[in-house]
């Protein structure tokens, strides 16, 4: 097995492709993600493996533990 080559961190990149721009801090991205992890208090549906007869079941159930409205 050839080795991987060495990937310099340091170097200019000439050409992106896209129009995405890269965030100037990974911190403002954490924090929005910690706050909408944080308003879920329940999260998207309760942990665990479930088992069902049909895809049809099964998204019936996904609607449900989505549109539920969590007891405050």
């Amino acid at each position: 097995m050839d080795p991987r080559p060495v990937i310099n961190v340091e170097e200019f990149i000439g050409k992106t492709v896209g129009r995405r721009v890269p965030p100037k801090s990974g911190v403002a991205l954490q924090v929005t993600l910690n706050q909408a992890l944080k308003s879920q208090k329940l999260g998207v549906c309760p942990r665990g493996v479930y088992r069902f007869n049909s895809h049809e079941e099964a998204d019936a159930w996904m609607w449900k533990m989505t549109n539920r409205k969590t007891a405050n």
